[in-house]
């Protein structure tokens, strides 16, 4: 790890992820996103990690890109423009997709601000969790470009219905956590101090599953949004579902609810 991502196994399955530039509300520059990019291709390989919780050190997230100067991403050498911030373009965006792409199902414990491209490390995320002192905000738009950017278009209206989606996208304005909770933005506003419990205590119900059955609900989930009918979804699901039998997990759960146990599944 480098000084601008910690990244720890905060217990058992399970992987704490922290932005690490708290002076700047952990804004995003080609370092940290650079980091969080190997990180998370890491977490990906590791089986032993069931579920992972990112969060932002300090008091902020993530509050977007850093208006400073996000630095260049791999590859850039300068020679051409237009190439060379379309390089720092996808660097950034296939970051969204690669939170998606993550095996694990990743858990956002929003600690403060998360605006811009810190909302949508948020929204990429498969559950959210906000401390009842954050704000969230589409904010692309405050600095003079489209708020669509980072798949928000894509994301934050599967969340909060088109309607809704609409007016935070072209007003630009701040989300309090109580209203975020209760328009399906996070799953729960909680107390500043009460954040990091929450969080883990839902990636720790998330690892005591079978591995193997996470994987595909969160692929399976992720796919659903994207195809196009009930029929396709439950063939799709027919599939996958076939596929999950052939594993370990079955029989041990199937042993450990006839055995009154708690199931032992094999990472």
């Amino acid at each position: 790890m480098t000084d601008v991502l910690l990244s720890e196994r905060a217990a058992d399955h399970v992987q704490l992820v922290t932005l690490n530039r708290p002076d700047a509300l952990n804004a995003m520059n080609a370092e940290l996103c650079e980091a969080l990019h190997r990180e998370l291709e890491r977490i990906a390989a590791d089986r032993s990690c069931r579920a992972v919780v990112l969060t932002g050190a300090g008091r902020g997230f993530c509050a977007g890109l850093d208006l400073r100067g996000y630095g260049e991403a791999p590859g850039n050498d300068g020679s051409d423009d237009a190439r060379d911030r379309l390089g720092n373009q996808e660097h950034m965006s296939r970051l969204i997709l690669r939170l998606r792409a993550t095996p694990q199902p990743v858990i956002a414990a929003i600690n403060g601000p998360a605006a811009g491209f810190g909302l949508a490390l948020a929204l990429a995320s498969d559950i959210r969790y906000a401390a009842s002192s954050a704000v969230l905000r589409v904010a692309f738009i405050n600095i003079g470009v489209s708020n669509c950017d980072m798949a928000t278009s894509w994301l934050l209206p599967r969340l909060v219905g088109a309607s809704r989606a609409h007016e935070l996208m072209l007003t630009g304005r701040r989300v309090g956590a109580e209203e975020a909770e209760r328009i399906g933005l996070v799953a729960g506003a909680v107390d500043d101090g009460s954040l990091s419990e929450r969080a883990l205590e839902a990636a720790a119900q998330i690892a005591a599953w079978a591995p193997w059955g996470i994987r595909l609900t969160k692929q399976g989930m992720w796919t659903a949004l994207e195809i196009p009918s009930e029929r396709a979804a439950v063939e799709y699901e027919d599939r996958q579902q076939i596929m999950a039998t052939h594993g370990t997990a079955l029989g041990e759960a199937v042993s450990a609810f006839l055995d009154k146990r708690q199931a032992n599944f094999a990472d």
